[in-house]
């Protein structure tokens, strides 16, 4: 086993090629059950018939848990997107058309994103009033078992040489409303710094999908308020600025 060729180091995790298979190897202290669920969501998501790497195998490497995949040559969209800045519609559009697919499937056995996101809201230093308000607005909205990658941004798509799109990273894939998955991905947008490119995104995700923009936005303080947990100093600032929920006499 080869770990000599680093594809991206992340903050709990080293991502490995050996050959033709992706090693994901997790730092000493990750949680082992969160490995497992990671697995299971991605072998989950492979019998929906998305294009998404195959998981073949979870094992153990000097301690360190790690997931191994088939590995896919090429270039993330992110990267396309930075190379090539006047064909960001086109990219956008086929972004775009990747996650309304992901949207079409259904997966019984994925974790509910309402219970995920009551969760993360619990977890929060948010007062008791605002936390209170958004587990309100987010029970009142319309409950769907849609799949949501949780995570979708165009660093997340690989484009294979022979130009086949495969999906990455389903550790945080749940099922529940596609206009949730969406607000995610919108602020995922705003948190690269990519503000035009987060409009322009959200258009075509409502034009494509005939979803209003209106209902999407509902949902940007409930995905604001479930991300701050575990968002860096800079990220929690920006998130806590779209928790403006509640209006107190």
């Amino acid at each position: 086993m080869n770990l000599d060729r680093i594809i991206a180091v992340r903050n709990n995790k080293t991502v490995y090629r050996d050959g033709d298979r992706c090693l994901k190897v997790f730092q000493e202290d990750y949680s082992k059950a969160d490995v497992l669920n990671e697995a299971l969501n991605q072998a989950r998501i492979e019998e929906t018939g998305l294009n998404i790497p195959r998981v073949l195998e979870v094992t153990m490497i000097d301690g360190k848990w790690a997931i191994v995949s088939d590995y896919i040559k090429g270039k993330t969209l992110a990267q396309h997107m930075q190379e090539n800045p006047a064909e960001k519609e086109q990219y956008l559009n086929l972004f775009v058309g990747l996650q309304l697919e992901t949207h079409s499937k259904t997966c019984p056995m994925l974790n509910k994103l309402k219970d995920k996101m009551n969760r993360k809201i619990c977890q929060t230093d948010l007062s008791a009033t605002v936390r209170y308000d958004l587990h309100t607005r987010l029970e009142s909205m319309p409950k769907h078992n849609k799949v949501c990658h949780g995570d979708f941004n165009p660093s997340n798509i690989i484009i294979a040489e022979d130009g086949t799109p495969y999906i990455l990273d389903w550790s945080h894939a749940t099922q529940g409303n596609a206009s949730a998955d969406a607000a995610r991905t919108y602020l995922l947008f705003w948190l690269a710094g990519d503000i035009a490119g987060a409009d322009r995104y959200l258009e075509l995700f409502c034009d494509k999908s005939n979803t209003a923009k209106q209902y999407v936005q509902k949902w940007m303080p409930i995905v604001a308020a479930s991300q701050v947990v575990k968002a860096n100093e800079n990220e929690r600032e920006f998130l806590y600025s779209w928790i403006n929920v509640v209006d107190y006499e």
